[in-house]
Parts: structure tokens; sequence; C-alpha cells
């Protein structure tokens, strides 16, 4: 075996160690109404604390989870602990916000999706409703058919579904009005520059309007300026994500912030928070 086929086994292995032993954390990324400061949910992010490496973004094991399969492992993980917090805040008090998690893919693929994020819920004693799926475009081009029933199915039992980074991968318009969808995400690639028109704007604002018409909820992600906020809220699209309001909180912060009311100070006096 050469040296990267090693390092790489070494990593996988140190992964499957990490969730089976705790070493992974979830961050919490508000979502922030833009009419009035208040939190309007979060979206949950894992974490890796290695050992000795300490804080691992998603960049550094998602792609070997994907590789080695274990990403169907780490969802559960994610699944189960995001459900485990919501019930942790319900017992004390605390909003009962709505959050997000990323569902991979091959997670979503199970026959038996729906079943293990129900048991999830019911085991933490949380109800589906708080709970938002954002899935990416690749879903809508791989076996349409079996991906609609399963969306019809996750959506019957109570669970909000979220289309990631929209307007970045393949789906047609035609697929998009077919599959039971409550949101859609603007990719940030489409948000860093809508201030200066153009055609980043002319996308922006063509998903805002379809998501008008569709009924979904739309949210914009990679929200970094007053200006790029004040220009989705101007043009209907009030809910927002981005480093303007936060970076993804670790559970300590967030929970801080849902004790203070989940406000955020909207001043364009004010520093950047």
């Amino acid at each position: 075996m050469n040296a990267a086929a090693s390092r790489k086994l070494h990593l996988e292995n140190e992964l499957r160690h990490a969730i089976a032993e705790d070493e992974l954390r979830l961050h919490f990324q508000p979502k922030v109404d833009a009419a009035s400061g208040q939190l309007a949910g979060a979206e949950a992010l894992v974490r890796w604390q290695h050992p000795q490496r300490g804080l691992l973004g998603p960049g550094h094991f998602i792609p070997l989870a994907e590789e080695s399969g274990l990403i169907v492992a780490l969802g559960d993980w994610v699944l189960a602990t995001a459900a485990r917090h919501l019930r942790k805040w319900a017992d004390a008090g605390l909003e009962a916000l709505r959050l997000s998690i990323n569902l991979a893919s091959p997670s979503f693929l199970q026959e038996n999706i729906t079943q293990k994020c129900c048991d999830a819920m019911r085991c933490a004693g949380v109800s589906p409703q708080q709970l938002i799926l954002e899935l990416t475009e690749s879903l809508l081009v791989v076996d349409a058919e079996n991906t609609i029933a399963r969306l019809n199915d996750l959506r019957a039992s109570g669970f909000a579904l979220s289309l990631d980074d929209f307007g970045t991968g393949f789906s047609s318009l035609s697929y998009l009005k077919r599959f039971p969808l409550d949101e859609l995400k603007i990719d940030r690639s489409f948000v860093a520059d809508l201030t200066k028109g153009g055609k980043d704007a002319a996308i922006a604002l063509s998903i805002i309007e379809l998501g008008r018409q569709f009924g979904m909820h739309v949210v914009a992600e990679g929200v970094e300026t007053r200006a790029q906020a004040s220009f989705l809220l101007a043009h209907g699209c009030p809910i927002q994500q981005g480093y303007l309001y936060s970076q993804p909180l670790p559970l300590d912060r967030f929970e801080a912030l849902l004790r203070n009311g989940g406000r955020f100070d909207l001043d364009p006096s004010a520093p950047t928070p």
C-alpha cells in the first residue's frame, strides 16, 4: 500500500471512530428575518473535534465520508443529534425554532429514510414539523419518480423540504414544479454581486419570484453586507443567512442567543455581528 492510500485508510478509520465516540459537533448558523431582526431558524452544520488537529470544518472530512460510504452514518448522527438538541431546548423553555439539516444523496436514497427520520424525532420526543431537510439539485435528475415518492412520504410525515444552492445544478423548471418542496435557497454565488445588477441579480430575483409563484419560502445564503440584505429585503426575500448576521455558532453560543431572545441589531450604523 502506498503512502497516500495508507493515509486515506488511517483518516477513514479516524472518522469512523469519531462518529462512534462522539468527536463530532453541531454548529448552528442563524437564519434571520431581515425585516424584524428576529431569529427565524437555523441550519445545523457538522464539525469534527479532532483530538490532535482541533476543530475541523466539513471540507476536511465530508469528501472522505462520501468516498468511504461513511456519509450515511454521519447523516444518522446529525439527524439524531439535531433532534436531541430540539428536545433539550424545548425542555429549557427556549424558542421552538425550526432547524435545517443537510440530507446527502446516499442518505436520501435509502428505502427506509422516512422511517429513519420519523424514528429519530419520535425517540427525541420532537415534532417532525420542527425539522427542515435540505436536499441538493442533483437529486432531481436521478430517478425522478422514486425521488418524488420519497419526498411525498417525508412531507406527509411532517418534514419540510428545502432545495439547497438552487440555481447551481442541473434541474429543470419542469422538475421543480413536480417536486413537493417548501423552500428554495438562493446560492451564495448569486448573492455576492447582486447589488451590481447584471446576471446574478436577475437570477436571484427570478428565484424569489419562482418561490412566490410556487408558494415556497425563499432563503438567501451568503449574505455578508448590509447592501445585499437591503436589496433582498426590498425584493421580497426577508429570510437571510450569512456572516452579516452570524457565522455558524458552537452550541453554547447558539443557546445563549436563544436565551437572549434571538434578536439581531440591524441598525445600518452598527458593526457587523
